[in-house]
């Protein structure tokens, strides 16, 4: 599941820095996520579909009592756990609160020592802290799309999400 770098090579342009920089081309890590709860708290599960080259890899996991954006965040964290080197990466997830929460909000929350713009601690601090720990060294894409709409790889992990709250009852 771990990529590899091809013979190819890329020049681009070093936004921070603005100097041209060489690398090799990296192939692209798909992960695909989910979360569910039955009850919000309640039994929680998570799906994660992960897809490199024509390798694909599917994980899931529950908790007895969570939320569903607890077990959203677990999708992506336990996906990223299997990774064994830096990638570049493409998340894909119909959870706003992840994707927001990484592409927007983070930054503003580690400013304000984890308090949000209602002045409050940030929820679920523990798990942003090691989806950020997870994320470094990673080129990482985030895309949020429209859940249970057709996407195959996202009804896939909502499926495993489900399967594994059933899973967690039978605990």
């Amino acid at each position: 599941m771990t990529p590899f770098w091809t013979q190819d090579h890329v020049t681009m342009i070093d936004g921070m820095n603005s100097r041209k920089v060489t690398q090799k081309k990296q192939k692209i890590v798909e992960i695909f996520t989910d979360g569910a709860c039955s009850g919000n708290p309640g039994p929680g599960g998570y799906g994660a579909v992960l897809k490199y080259d024509r390798h694909t890899k599917e994980i899931s996991g529950c908790e007895p009592m969570t939320t569903n954006n607890r077990m959203e965040m677990m999708a992506v964290i336990e996906a990223l756990r299997q990774l064994k080197r830096p990638c570049k990466i493409r998340v894909v997830s119909d959870s706003k609160y992840v994707v927001m929460g990484m592409t927007k909000w983070i930054k503003g929350w580690i400013r304000r020592n984890w308090i949000n713009s209602q002045k409050r601690p940030v929820l679920n601090k523990e798990l942003w802290v090691e989806l950020l720990r997870l994320s470094r060294g990673h080129q990482i894409e985030w895309e949020w799309i429209k859940g249970h709409n057709g996407y195959p790889d996202n009804e896939r992990c909502d499926q495993l999400a489900r399967e594994a709250i059933k899973d967690c009852r039978k605990s």
